[in-house]
């Protein structure tokens, strides 16, 4: 399955694009007071001179919010990287806002990552999709979300984010994938995460369109950072019964705002178990799914 639908909001403001698909911007009319602004690929133009006409034409020393699309193949992170003086207020960034009809994510290659926390080292909020992703370790101080999207994530970006300086993050959301486009990950390679030993300050964790999404239920059930955390997601996986009942048979989860599990292969009975077992946490268990015998991600290709 895909990614289907564009960002419409985020870190907290609306998206507007910052051309539309003739190139046109915007009427100040139409733009709210505070934005995240959208440069993506118009399929007219290179995207390095779409970017640079960007940066001329929105107030980019005072921009906080920025959303890239589609750049036709372009290295949006060197890209980003070598303006990153034009973009000194820079704070919450999403890379890779594209859908399937513009790409597969599986096709996204990503450069390393790490040059964008390096380039802004104040960033709060970093998200990223793309099929290859490549990171290594790095301290970033300032970083308070971190969100990787991606169809199959290899075991080294997990192992640089275990072995990053990331004191202040809140909330960390990593899509695992499926093994056959690169995902890797088993749950020992999530042991430092949930052990509890890294990130101080996490509160919101999710491990999502994950494969072993039951493999991972299984460590959650007696992992001290569970202890912790105010809203925990396995959301988009190949979520089961063997999952949930793992779940539900370890350590008390009743202290959890928010159990996201949407995107799951429940039956009717296991579902109706996680409701009864947590009266007052908002779970999420919407898109129950039909397996024939083969649970799937909800993003792979």
């Amino acid at each position: 399955m895909t990614v289907n639908e564009h960002l419409s909001h985020f870190a907290g403001l609306s998206v507007t694009d910052v051309f539309d698909e003739d190139g046109r911007r915007p009427r100040p009319a139409d733009v709210p007071g505070a934005t995240a602004w959208r440069v993506r690929y118009d399929w007219k133009r290179p995207f390095p001179e779409i970017f640079q006409e960007f940066l001329d034409t929105v107030d980019a020393a005072r921009l906080t919010h920025l959303v890239t699309g589609w750049d036709d193949g372009c290295d949006t992170i060197s890209l980003l990287a070598e303006h990153a003086d034009r973009l000194p207020a820079l704070r919450h960034l999403f890379v890779g806002d594209v859908v399937y009809e513009e790409s597969e994510i599986s096709w996204i290659e990503r450069e390393d990552i790490t040059r964008l926390v390096e380039a802004f080292p104040r960033l709060e909020t970093l998200e990223v999709r793309g099929g290859t992703l490549r990171m290594r370790p790095f301290a970033g101080t300032a970083l308070r979300r971190l969100r990787l999207e991606t169809g199959g994530m290899a075991p080294g970006v997990v192992r640089a984010i275990t072995s990053s300086d990331l004191p202040n993050l809140e909330h960390l959301d990593l899509w695992l994938g499926a093994e056959e486009y690169g995902g890797d990950v088993t749950a020992a390679d999530l042991a430092p995460i949930l052990s509890g030993e890294r990130f101080p300050s996490l509160r919101r964790l999710g491990l999502e369109d994950a494969e072993i999404a039951d493999e991972i239920a299984a460590a959650l059930a007696s992992a001290p950072i569970v202890a912790r955390l105010e809203s925990l997601s396995l959301a988009l996986g190949a979520l089961t019964d063997e999952g949930a009942e793992a779940l539900l048979s370890g350590q008390p989860l009743t202290h959890l705002r928010r159990l996201d599990l949407h995107h799951h292969f429940l039956s009717d009975a296991m579902m109706q178990r996680v409701r009864q077992a947590l009266p007052g946490v908002e779970v999420d268990l919407d898109e129950q799914k039909e397996s024939g015998g083969w649970p799937y991600v909800a993003v792979s290709e």
